[in-house]
């Protein structure tokens, strides 16, 4: 149990793992919940679903647990996820489930410390009157399942007093990553893209999670390159379809936030690439996979490829859900397409420095044909030229500085500061490319 804590969750991704046992449930909402009691604190995450007997809830609660009604649109695997997601967060799960409106409440629980001192699978089964209020109330008169985390050592022990004030900040900051990730992770069922038919509906404290979308489909700009779909022998056939997008540079934006939204949690440079979809849940979320190297130039580049959990052998999909590699049956394709979608990409990327040549060339011939022979305007434009190119580049770098670390003011700030010093044509200019962007 110990070993198994160590599968590379983080905390967004262990509680995503979660969700997706909801969704499997037929779950219609679910509310995460973080309480911060310091040492005591504690994360909920409660849905609607179909909920389990006692004695399914038993089998779910065993590592490796047995299922045999697997389909095509389940988003469980191996079973192990309830388990190995919650303990690599915390050293006590809680679990409680309701089958049906006017059946009653199983509860089952891990305690790891209790495990250890007894040597022994002691999955423990408490009475509903010695459990946390936080976990009976959300299944009062409803079905539905309810998963509590206590003792939050992974989420905590990295602070020197849990329950000090930076504890309760950092808390507070792991939520707004909860929320970014679960946005992205499940945007095709928050957005009714998916191929279930239920709704989906995620609430963080309270807060509805809106759908992130990676292709940014509402902006009028963006470009869908027509859609493939490649076919992948593993003994019987199945389907990868695969869709590229070439999003618009940041002059096409419809504003100034939407393209700082449309950067992700991981910002530009980070997030093109392959957007790995197994039944419409989100995998991976940008990277070329060795297809090729991230690159300024084809950040603009976004490609989804959606395949059913019968592929998850090819694309080598882990416990955690959290790698992903392209089979090498379609690897060749794969380059070939990556290679088109980057070649458009960059010419994307480009147009803005093209229409910047264009705006600054007519003052350089202005300049150059008003100068009188020998009166030295030759030199004046060259000056100009080679002006109108460090202001192009500063332009460049400010838009660069901005995407890379602009969630970090300070560093940001010290950058720019640093910059400006080069002199003072550039610092003048840096200023007002500052306050443009």
């Amino acid at each position: 149990m110990q070993s198994l804590r160590d599968l590379g969750y983080d905390l967004p991704s262990a509680i995503a793992d979660l969700v997706d046992n909801s969704i499997a449930a037929r779950a219609t909402t679910v509310r995460i919940d973080v309480g911060f009691e310091g040492r005591d604190s504690w994360i909920r995450i409660a849905d609607n679903g179909t909920g389990m007997t006692s004695e399914v809830l038993k089998e779910a609660m065993r590592y490796g647990s047995q299922r045999d009604d697997y389909d095509e649109a389940d988003l469980g695997k191996y079973g192990l996820g309830l388990k190995t997601a919650s303990m690599s967060q915390c050293r006590v799960i809680t679990v409680a489930s309701r089958h049906g409106t006017d059946g009653r409440i199983s509860v089952r629980r891990w305690d790891l410390d209790a495990v250890i001192h007894r040597d022994e699978w002691d999955l423990e089964r408490p009475r509903l009157d010695d459990c946390r209020s936080e976990l009976v109330d959300p299944l009062k008169g409803h079905k539905g399942t309810v998963v509590l985390w206590e003792r939050l050592d992974r989420v905590l022990d990295d602070y020197e007093l849990p329950g000090g004030e930076a504890a309760a900040s950092g808390l507070k900051r792991s939520c707004r990553d909860i929320e970014r990730h679960l946005a992205m992770v499940f945007h095709r069922f928050l957005s009714g893209q998916a191929k279930r038919s239920l709704p989906l509906r995620i609430l963080l404290n309270e807060n509805p999670v809106d759908a992130w979308d990676p292709f940014c489909r509402e902006e009028k700009q963006t470009k869908e390159l027509p859609s493939q779909t490649l076919a992948l022998e593993l003994g019987q056939t199945y389907r990868v379809r695969v869709e590229p997008y070439i999003l618009p540079n940041q002059s096409q934006f419809s504003d100034h936030a939407a393209f700082e939204a449309a950067g992700g949690p991981r910002k530009w440079n980070n997030q093109q690439g392959f957007y790995i979809y197994r039944a419409d849940r989100m995998i991976q979320s940008g990277g070329w996979n060795r297809v090729r190297a991230a690159d300024e130039h084809t950040k603009l580049a976004r490609i989804a490829v959606l395949f059913g959990r019968g592929a998850d052998e090819a694309f080598g999909i882990n416990v955690a859900k959290m790698r992903v590699s392209i089979p090498r049956e379609l690897r060749v394709q794969f380059e070939q397409i990556a290679a088109e979608v980057i070649k458009k990409a960059n010419a994307a990327y480009r147009q803005t420095d093209d229409e910047g040549r264009h705006r600054t060339a007519p003052a350089a011939r202005g300049s150059a044909r008003g100068a009188r022979p020998g009166s030295g305007g030759g030199r004046v434009a060259k000056l100009d030229a080679r002006r109108d190119a460090s202001v192009r580049l500063i332009r460049r770098i400010v838009r660069v500085l901005l995407n890379e670390v602009g969630g970090q003011p300070r560093l940001l700030r010290r950058l720019l500061l640093a910059l400006a010093k080069v002199d003072p044509v550039f610092a003048a200019e840096l200023r007002a490319s500052t306050k443009a962007s």
